[in-house]
């Protein structure tokens, strides 16, 4: 893939994204000691896209075809589709990376592309195309300027969903309400897996979760490690193609109980036996 490193312009404390959207701030970064004043537009980093897919085939095509030229590498991740997902992938584009999860769930398979990503910034978003890879440089934006983990936000200005269910917004809105007590954050989303972070602090995230508890758990490891946290604006959008794998009441159930283990004073959690 043809590798066009993003270069883009950084202003004072909290720059605005490349389309003039407002940023929902959580942590601001400190400047930089040694970098002079003139000297403010950051190096470019390579980045490192990872998709989990389960019999997505038909959403592939869409969502390889709006990858912008920032991203340095595309790993796949498959959870043993039984569809045509692994030849779409690798028929839309001959250079990515198809890793098969080492076990059952969404957060397996993010785990294993965590792990196999060489990036200095890593990306994960969804593969049934409600996510559009084209909002990517916002989340670069801010890991350039000084942040370490960029989540999206459906709820900020500038963002919205096309494909929220009542029930879904509800709970959404409840587990969003817990994070923010227990850790005095002031978030505005929570399950919404399009996100961004510094590889080097995958450690920090300390990442053992199976399924679509995964996203919660980064969020919460995020501001338990104080990592400096931003949120863009982000619109979801209708499913392209096929049933969704995520199940809003026992999936809400799981979050629930992963925000109460990870709560402060809790005992510490042991690994999943499934972690790669």
């Amino acid at each position: 893939m043809t590798t066009r490193p993003t270069r883009l312009p950084a202003t004072a404390d909290a720059p605005p994204s490349p389309d003039g959207h407002p940023l929902r701030r959580s942590t601001d970064p400190a400047p930089h000691p040694l970098r002079r004043a003139e000297d403010r537009t950051p190096p470019p980093c390579t980045v490192s896209l990872v998709v989990p897919a389960r019999n997505e085939a038909r959403n592939i095509p869409w969502v390889f075809e709006q990858i912008p030229d920032c991203v340095d590498e595309v790993l796949l991740i498959d959870g043993d589709s039984s569809d045509a997902t692994v030849r779409m992938a690798a028929e839309c584009m001959p250079g990515v990376r198809l890793l098969p999860q080492s076990g059952p769930g969404k957060g397996n398979a993010l785990r294993t592309g965590f792990l196999a990503a060489r990036g200095e910034y890593v990306v994960m978003m969804d593969a049934d195309g409600s996510m559009s890879p084209a909002e990517i440089p916002h989340f670069l934006h801010f890991l350039q300027h000084g942040y370490d983990f960029v989540k999206g936000s459906r709820f900020v200005a500038g963002g919205g969903s096309l494909d929220l269910t009542r029930i879904r917004r509800l709970g959404n809105r409840g587990l969003l309400s817990v994070v923010n007590r227990l850790y005095g954050a002031s978030l505005t989303d929570l399950c919404y897996g399009f996100c961004a972070f510094r590889r080097p602090f995958l450690d920090q995230l300390d990442l053992h979760a199976v399924g679509f508890e995964i996203e919660a758990e980064m969020i919460v490891h995020a501001l338990r490690s104080g990592l400096r946290i931003a949120e863009v604006p982000s619109l979801e959008l209708p499913r392209r193609s096929g049933s969704s794998n995520l199940h809003a009441v026992s999936d809400g159930t799981r979050i629930l109980r992963t925000l109460l283990s990870e709560r402060p004073g809790a005992h510490p959690r042991v690994p999943a036996r499934s972690a790669p």
